[in-house]
């Protein structure tokens, strides 16, 4: 019967739901458009009897306001959840967002780290503000040594014997104390010396240094490490050359060189027409050293290296002023987007 058809759509009203526009409008159209269920009701309604038309026709009203009523409600909800502002971050600002940029020294010694690390070396880091005995005392640095100036070391006042570390060896000395060989770590960071800060020389900088401590570590063994590590940094046709040096650290000692990578070692006013251009220090770690860090250097032997991220950045990138680095300057942070 067409009044059980219209009080069964009467029940069906309150469970309708929109949760979008276009579903709103979908239930409009479904009910009360012109080809909608309503106007179908409608034209059944011309054939209902005289005695039952009044009854219907009350149903038929009631049915088409609540539906209209429904729809509204649902609009409304729908109109209130479009200006909800709770989600909304009004801090952010209206123009779009550009992408930055990793810098330069990041990106180089990210790829210093990701070649040692498939070479076998952990990561290790340490206190920037150290002790006299970590920076100097346990890397065989004499009392007189002119590192320990004022001219080349930062001194926390009032207490003599805290600086600045001067290199990441104190990290070395730390991983020693703590560990029994073997032991292969890096130590990248930042280091402090008291210098004039200049196009070629700042108060801060940051090294990568290397330890290798483990039975029958020999010369060679350092000498390969090296050539790998030159090779994948700045190509697979890179010579090197290693030329005897002095560090308080280790001994023998030397410093590398690399073939220049601008003009393949043939010369250029990059490398002073030499064809060669020095990246690092080197050696093998000096038994007092290993001593001094618990370390028994009857049984164990080593090798350490470490070199300047602002040098290696340089030699990549041709960025001849160390002061851009620490500026930041976005125009000239923006050149390395690719490398990223």
């Amino acid at each position: 019967m067409l009044s059980d058809k219209i009080k069964s759509l009467l029940q069906e009203v309150a469970t309708l739901e929109a949760h979008d526009a276009q579903e709103l409008e979908n239930l409009r159209i479904k009910y009360l458009s012109k080809k909608g269920i309503v106007n179908e009701l409608m034209g059944e309604f011309r054939s209902v009897a005289p005695e039952q038309k009044r009854e219907i026709g009350m149903l038929l009203n009631e049915l088409k306001t609540a539906l209209q009523e429904r729809i509204n409600t649902l609009r409304a909800t729908l109109a209130t959840a479009e200006d909800d502002l709770s989600d909304l971050d009004l801090t952010r600002t209206p123009y779009p967002i550009r992408l930055g940029t990793r810098h330069p020294l990041t990106i180089v010694k990210n790829e210093i780290i990701d070649i040692f690390s498939r070479l076998g070396f952990a990561m290790a880091d340490g206190p920037e503000v150290e002790d006299d005995w970590h920076v100097f005392g346990s890397m065989n640095f004499a009392d007189d040594h002119p590192a320990r100036d004022m001219q080349d070391t930062f001194f926390v006042e009032q207490h003599p014997d805290i600086v600045l570390r001067t290199h990441t060896s104190s990290v070395q000395s730390r991983v020693m104390e703590k560990t029994q060989p073997p032991i292969r770590v890096i130590c990248p960071g930042r280091v402090y010396r008291n210098e004039a800060i200049s196009a070629r020389a700042h108060c801060f900088f940051h090294q990568v240094e290397g330890l290798y401590v483990d039975k029958d570590v020999s010369f060679t063994d350092l000498k390969q490490v090296l050539l790998t590590f030159a090779r994948e940094m700045f190509g697979a046709d890179t010579k090197i050359r290693l030329r005897p040096s002095y560090f308080p650290f280790t001994e023998p000692s030397a410093e590398m060189d690399i073939s220049c990578n601008i003009c393949g070692g043939k010369g250029c006013g990059f490398c002073k027409h030499t064809g060669w251009v020095e990246i690092l220090g080197c050696g093998m770690v000096d038994p007092n050293v290993l001593e001094a860090n618990g370390i028994d250097s009857s049984i164990y032997k080593g090798y350490a290296f470490g070199m300047g991220v602002e040098r290696i950045t340089n030699l990549k990138y041709q960025v001849k002023d160390l002061r851009m680095f620490s500026e930041n300057d976005v125009r000239f942070l923006d050149e390395f987007m690719a490398a990223n």
